[in-house]
């Protein structure tokens, strides 16, 4: 008998929106090459809710305050990442920074948690998950912010 190893990953993601635009962080695949993007944010920790996880990935990541304006709208993410089943439930918010700040930006950098550097920039719905462009992840966020 198999033992199947399994494990649901708890994340919290923010909608930031500038002129009926997303800010959202490019994906890479194996290759180097942007596969997607999806709205920031990260794991929620065991104890942490979901609204105080989003407060504190915004500010590790970009060092801004966000206000949390909406209740969350839940998604089960299910996904294959370079060969590897992933389960998600994901919890995503609609929010906007205390500050002004990357107001001005086109594109942000910003530093993930295990040092790595990330692009995030300014993307309209209707460009995303369309041939020639990066597809909106978790895949079912763009049917869901249509509603």
């Amino acid at each position: 008998m198999s033992t199947l190893r399994s494990n649901i990953n708890v994340k919290a993601i923010g909608l930031h929106w500038r002129d009926n635009r997303l800010l959202a962080a490019e994906v890479y695949d194996s290759e180097g090459r942007v596969a997607g993007v999806r709205p920031l944010g990260g794991t929620v920790e065991f104890g942490e809710s979901s609204q105080i996880a989003l407060k504190r990935e915004f500010l590790e990541e970009l060092g801004v305050e966000v206000e949390v304006l909406s209740d969350p709208l839940v998604i089960e993410n299910l996904f294959v990442f370079e060969g590897e089943n992933g389960h998600e439930i994901m919890f995503v918010f609609e929010i906007e920074f205390v500050s002004d700040d990357y107001r001005h930006h086109e594109t942000i950098t910003f530093n993930e948690s295990d040092g790595t550097s990330g692009v995030a920039r300014w993307y309209a719905l209707e460009e995303l998950d369309r041939p020639g462009s990066p597809s909106l992840y978790p895949k079912g966020l763009k049917a869901l912010l249509a509603r």
